[in-house]
C-alpha cells in the first residue's frame, strides 16, 4: 500500500488546518483550554476519522454484496487518561436499518477487520465495535 500524505499547517495562535488530497479539516481547542473552538481537538478527531474510516468500510462492504443499508450510525466513545494523555479504550455503537435486517453484524464484522484505523489504534487501545 502506498504511504497515506496530509500536511497541517497553523492558522492562529490555537488553530491549525489539516489537508488531505484537498479536503480540509480545522483543529482548535475550545474556549476553556484557551483555544477558539474553531474546530475539533485532536483526540476528538482521532474518534472522527476512526467513525469514517469504520462508516466506508461498512457502506463498501453493504455495496458489494447488493444489501440495503440506510440511515447508519457509528457513535462513538473514547475514554480518556490523564497521564500521560491518550485512549485508554474506543468503544463503537453502530446502528442501522439493514436489509435483511439479519446482515448487519456481518457487515460490522467486515468494515471491523477492512478500516485501517482500527487496524491501527487496536494494537493501542482496547477497541470494540457493537450493533445496537
Amino acid at each position: 500500500m502506498a504511504a497515506i500524505k496530509v500536511f497541517v499547517e497553523q492558522i492562529s495562535d490555537s488553530t491549525s488546518k489539516g489537508n488531505a488530497r484537498g479536503h480540509e479539516l480545522v483543529m482548535d481547542r475550545p474556549d476553556a483550554k484557551g483555544g477558539h473552538n474553531q474546530g475539533m481537538m485532536g483526540g476528538e478527531a482521532i474518534l472522527n476519522g476512526l467513525g469514517g474510516c469504520f462508516m466506508s468500510n461498512l457502506l463498501a462492504a453493504a455495496k458489494a454484496r447488493n444489501i440495503e443499508l440506510n440511515n447508519a450510525r457509528v457513535d462513538i466513545e473514547g475514554e480518556a487518561a490523564d497521564s500521560p494523555s491518550r485512549f485508554t479504550a474506543i468503544r463503537m455503537y453502530v446502528s442501522a436499518q439493514c436489509n435483511p435486517p439479519e446482515e448487519l453484524n456481518k457487515l460490522v464484522t467486515i468494515a471491523d477487520r477492512g478500516c485501517i484505523a482500527a487496524n491501527t489504534l487496536r494494537l493501542a487501545v482496547e477497541l470494540s465495535s457493537k450493533v445496537i
